[in-house]
């Protein structure tokens, strides 16, 4: 399964910092972004469970960012 969202993640650094939370908070996810993309794409996989769409978003907000699904 595959999830992408669109953030207002900009600085690489702040994608770092999160990229460890989430490998803390979801092991078993592989989480990338790609800031270079208009929509500073956030894209997480698992092959193994179900994404938790909106433990996602509180991560990215409880950090000040924002996130939406892109369908």
């Amino acid at each position: 399964m595959v999830e992408v969202y669109r953030t207002n993640v900009e600085q690489s650094e702040h994608a770092n910092a999160l990229l460890l939370q989430f490998n803390k908070l979801f092991p078993c996810y592989e989480v990338n972004f790609d800031l270079d993309d208009c929509d500073r794409i956030l894209r997480v996989e698992s092959n193994s469970t179900a994404i938790e769409v909106q433990e996602i978003i509180s991560v990215l907000q409880d950090y000040g960012f924002s996130a939406e699904v892109l369908v």
